[in-house]
């Protein structure tokens, strides 16, 4: 068992194919079904059902698939530590980063520092909703994520907070209103966004024993913009996933009583993750740690 068979493994179980696998990994598919045959002759099991289109998993392989995760995490480990003695004049960084808070208000910031120092870290970024970023650390498929706070499961480091706020059309009976409570809220159809704080808005609503009138969902911020702009629906997003320059057609509202969101990175264990990744938390935190939302602004 080889590490490289290991990591063809891993990538033909996340992208559900072969041929995907090897454009990915920049080989032939020949030389991935090789590699998958050779690794399940060697442990004596099947991994991958092939009759599926696309294919999944057995029973066994998704079992093993956490455990071959586990060892290139921390093959990665080893070898940013030897780059680290070097000078860290090479590696790799994966990170998970959700909606435009993450990756469009932090990330640029922290980057461009970051490959300042090292320019020599290869950065690979994955976006998507903040509760597959939490997937993909528990998976090990990043290094850290962005994430909302708090996070029990995880090693965190808190960066900044913002806070949540009603998103009204401009022509509402409501956009008159200076404030703007969770029941005010739940009387016409709704919108909720699956971008960075679905749950925790949900949380908000439940906790007060109230329940909106959810008419739709968008995995996208800037569909629920656009759904609130058509006048079809209100919302609640965060501060800092608005735009810089507002659309008329819609206005932000402060709820009351008022609602903070605290924003982190997230490690699966600090004491096993890499120089690159400390170094990467460092130079957030030198930025944004406990930052105002207005100096984002």
């Amino acid at each position: 068992m080889t590490l490289t068979q290991l990591e063809i493994f891993s990538r033909v179980a996340e992208l559900q194919g072969f041929t995907s696998a090897a454009t990915r990994l920049g080989i032939t598919q020949s030389a991935v079904s090789h590699a998958i045959k050779s690794l399940e002759q060697e442990l004596g099991v099947e991994l991958f059902l092939r009759h599926q289109a696309p294919i999944e998993l057995t029973d066994i392989g998704r079992q093993l698939l956490l455990r071959a995760r586990a060892m290139l995490g921390l093959a990665a480990t080893l070898e940013q530590e030897a780059a680290d003695a070097r000078g860290m004049k090479r590696g790799t960084l994966r990170i998970g980063s959700f909606g435009p808070t993450a990756s469009m208000r932090l990330l640029p910031r922290i980057l461009e520092q970051y490959r300042g120092e090292f320019p020599g870290i290869e950065v690979h970024i994955d976006e998507g909703p903040d509760r597959q970023v939490l997937q993909w650390l528990e998976e090990r498929r990043i290094d850290l994520g962005f994430v909302v706070l708090p996070e029990e499961r995880f090693d965190t480091f808190a960066l900044l907070q913002d806070q949540l706020l009603a998103l009204i059309p401009a022509n509402h009976a409501l956009a008159r209103e200076k404030h703007l409570s969770l029941e005010q809220l739940c009387q016409d159809p709704f919108v909720l966004t699956e971008a960075g704080s679905s749950e925790l808005v949900s949380k908000l609503f439940i906790g007060a024993g109230l329940s909106p009138n959810i008419r739709y969902r968008c995995s996208q911020l800037l569909s629920t913009l656009e759904t609130v702009a058509r006048g079809d629906a209100l919302s609640i997003v965060a501060e800092l996933s608005l735009p810089k320059v507002m659309d008329p057609r819609y206005v932000s509202k402060a709820l009351s009583p008022a609602v903070q969101r605290q924003i982190g990175i997230a490690v699966l264990d600090q004491r096993q993750s890499s120089p690159a990744t400390l170094a990467f938390i460092q130079h957030a935190q030198r930025l944004y740690r406990l930052a105002k939302p207005t100096i984002l602004r």
